[in-house]
């Protein structure tokens, strides 16, 4: 209950007024069951009529009073957990959005997703109506009470049966706990293997890994029925044992009742008035003993938010330059993914001036995306600094930092929104001109006139399901709405036709010319020819760093290597 303690405490004018609330409305539920005596007790054996119909008007008005307090008790149970519910949701996809690169990495697809969904689950565990019925727990006493002064020895039986399913219920929660953890972790495993089947369906096909895939699935699945098997016969059993205990309840209160009756002790009125409060009193807490399995998810999920909330955020402090001119400078560079055996490269040391051209190859695993993310602040170095103007990357904020870079990632993904949102989401303020300029730089014109909406066309799939060479066009156009000085292209003429190709020559030209900086992964032999630095990430563990002379642009040109 610690989360519904949180969100009262977190307004707890709105908290008072619901305790109000849900104290009127159950001492106004009293009414039925004096009702119920007094019209056994005075109107049948006097039989006046003005006497029920008396006692009818009053009970009516306390139903209408007591339906009017709950539903205002709903509607302030919705206002505290409103804004909680808004900030789980929200604050979730905040730290998916905003957690470093590196740490988002280590954790799966599917419990990504698991965590997100979990908003959804408390959301659902602290609903108005929920939260109500917890609230309604303490005032069960209320209705003990009232039996206490119609007849002790009901009340003390009564008293009995609601400690014990309470005590059943936080039972019944503290069992789901562990069997809910487990079913969470195998739900993001198999949420993993849907996805891997969705996003590679060619893959699973073309290198026969369906019956792999599916062995796996089975594995799997045989775990995740035993566990929801666990969860619901565990919830079975308090869904069955309600009734029974009620029921029990019910011919136990009567049975005492009858004795006391004709003992002279109690009135046969009393008697049923009596059992109407029992039943009263016992509701709350079977009600709490049902929602076991709600919150038991609700705190597997508020669990793994916590968790998910550690991941290392982003900065959104720090410097800033006035004006970037494109200078880059690594030193004492080096990186290593944890774990690894060796280091990617290390004692790494190179200045480019503003308007330099720099080409970085070298054979796969050598790094080369790996750096690109860290000239982008995605991944931080092992050791080292990477210099802007002189100013440590680690120091200034990554958004600005990254507005000053023109990025092509090695593999393309784009958003699942329009065409034109994918190529203005990094420049929201370009007009339809700019957009124009973009598709004309990219070659994209012919395939947006042969879509449907032109741009606005949605992009599925984040663009998985379009070609290579279409991706590799849009990531270009997103790029060039860039203007920064510098410029990162990991891999572009990679998958791209010779048409392609030379609109990305055409686009590095373009920049050279403003003066930007450049910085290309790649193996293009055009591309070799127009660096004027390389570095080769072959030579391990320090890559080698070459000022291209004339004489050697010369053999590149004459197509020596």
């Amino acid at each position: 209950m610690k989360e519904l303690l949180a969100r009262l405490f977190a307004k707890p004018m709105i908290a008072f007024e619901l305790i109000a609330a849900s104290f009127f409305a159950n001492m106004l539920a009293l009414a039925t069951s004096l009702y119920v005596i007094q019209v056994l007790n005075r109107y049948v054996s006097y039989g006046v009529d003005s006497t029920l119909a008396t006692l009818t008007v009053g009970v009516l008005i306390a139903i209408i009073l007591e339906f009017g307090f709950r539903q205002a008790r709903l509607m302030l149970a919705s206002t505290i957990s409103s804004e909680s519910d808004e900030t789980l949701i929200i604050g979730s996809f905040g730290i998916l959005t905003g957690a470093k690169a590196a740490a988002m990495d280590i954790l799966p697809p599917g419990l990504r997703r698991e965590v997100l969904s979990g908003a959804d689950t408390v959301q659902t565990a602290y609903n108005a109506p929920n939260i109500a019925a917890i609230l309604d727990v303490p005032f069960a006493l209320v209705f003990v009470a009232a039996l206490f002064m119609l007849s002790p020895p009901i009340a003390i039986v009564v008293t009995f049966f609601v400690v014990g399913v309470l005590i059943f219920g936080i039972g019944g929660q503290s069992a789901l706990r562990k069997p809910t953890q487990d079913l969470a972790m195998v739900s993001a495993r198999r949420g993993a293997l849907v996805g891997a089947a969705i996003a590679a369906a060619d893959t699973v096909r073309a290198f026969n890994a369906a019956a792999f895939m599916r062995n796996i699935w089975r594995k799997e699945s045989v775990v995740h029925q035993g566990l929801r098997r666990r969860v619901i016969s565990l919830q079975g059993l308090i869904q069955t044992l309600t009734p029974s205990v009620q029921a029990t309840m019910s011919v136990t209160v009567i049975a005492i009742g009858a004795t006391q009756v004709i003992a002279g002790d109690l009135d046969v009125g009393a008697m049923i008035g009596c059992n109407i409060l029992a039943a009263r009193a016992l509701g709350p807490m079977t009600r709490l003993a049902q929602l076991g399995e709600a919150f038991a998810k609700a705190r597997q999920s508020l669990s793994m938010f916590q968790e998910f909330s550690k991941l290392p955020q982003e900065r959104v402090q720090g410097s800033a330059l006035t004006e970037y001119k494109g200078g880059v400078e690594f030193v004492d560079l080096a990186f290593a993914y944890p774990g690894a055996n060796a280091p990617l490269f290390e004692s790494l040391s190179l200045k480019l001036e503003p308007g330099s051209i720099m080409v970085v190859f070298g054979a796969n695993g050598t790094g080369k995306s790996t750096m690109a993310r860290l000239l982008l602040g995605l991944v931080e170095p092992s050791r080292g600094h990477i210099l802007a103007d002189g100013v440590d990357l680690a120091q200034v904020v990554p958004e600005w930092w990254r507005k000053q870079v023109a990025y092509l990632p090695q593999e393309p993904r784009l958003l699942n929104v329009s065409i034109r949102e994918n190529l203005t989401v990094f420049n929201p303020d370009l007009d339809d001109a700019g957009i124009s300029r973009l598709i004309k730089a990219a070659g994209l014109r012919a395939y947006i006139d042969q879509s449907t909406d032109g741009l606005e066309a949605l992009i599925t799939h984040n663009g998985e399901n379009m070609s290579l060479g279409i991706r590799r066009r849009m990531a270009l156009s997103r790029a060039l709405a860039c203007d920064g000085k510098l410029a990162v292209f990991d891999e572009p003429t990679e998958g791209l036709d010779k048409e392609g190709s030379a609109q990305v020559y055409a686009a590095m030209n373009a920049m050279a010319k403003r003066g930007h900086t450049t910085i290309v992964f790649s193996h293009d032999p055009r591309i070799l020819k127009g660096a004027g630095y390389l570095l080769d990430l072959n030579f391990k563990p320090t890559p080698k760093f070459t000022s291209m002379t004339p004489e050697m642009q010369k053999m590149l040109k004459g197509g020596k290597t």
